[in-house]
């Protein structure tokens, strides 16, 4: 049912500070994020690394959904997202289970989720999602669409980057003879087919 967490989602008063604090301070690139006026907040999703997200979320004015939860703090962790390969099914194994959930919505290709509340889940809010991964995410940590590898030559090191069904890439350095006993060890595989 659930492929990988995705993201950690931290909701902040000071959507400025903590930008900055991600980005400056611990090197997180920005990928995609939006205002949504109904529910009076912003988010933006952060990549840290080769496959690991934040996203923030920020009041954007009175009557925000995050007013409770920001009303004695300045910051904390608001929700876990995980990925599913089909949000039907896990809606279906949510039932089946007698596990309560809420806020369903479909809003075709590109997102589906449900929520389970804290109280069912163990102190957590947890959203469960189905999505692309990449299109979340900054292009320049996107693997080119159908390329399933890259690979470069930085001094004496190889660098093999690869597709991860998470979304983004995933590298891998190697020193020469490491890369050498690869292309042999591929070798050997092909040879028996």
């Amino acid at each position: 049912m659930i492929l990988r967490v995705d993201h950690v989602a931290i909701a902040v008063r000071d959507y400025d500070s903590a930008y900055a604090f991600f980005t400056k301070l611990l090197g997180a690139v920005p990928g995609s994020g939006s205002d949504d006026s109904r529910m009076k907040y912003y988010w933006q999703n952060l990549c840290l690394g080769d496959l690991s997200r934040l996203e923030l979320l920020a009041p954007t004015g009175e009557g925000s959904f995050l007013g409770n939860f920001l009303a004695k703090k300045h910051g904390g962790v608001h929700h876990i997202t995980m990925q599913t390969s089909d949000i039907y099914s896990a809606r279906n194994f949510l039932e089946k289970h007698d596990i309560p959930y809420f806020g369903f919505q479909d809003y075709g290709k590109f997102w589906k989720e449900l929520f389970i509340h804290p109280r069912d889940a163990f102190g957590v809010l947890i959203q469960i999602a189905e999505f692309n991964a990449d299109d979340w995410i900054a292009p320049e940590l996107r693997m080119p669409e159908k390329q399933k590898y890259e690979i470069s030559k930085s001094n004496n090191s190889i660098l093999i980057g690869v597709r991860h069904p998470g979304g983004g890439k995933v590298h891998l350095e190697l020193d020469e003879t490491e890369a050498i006993q690869l292309c042999n060890d591929i070798q050997k595989l092909v040879d028996v087919h």
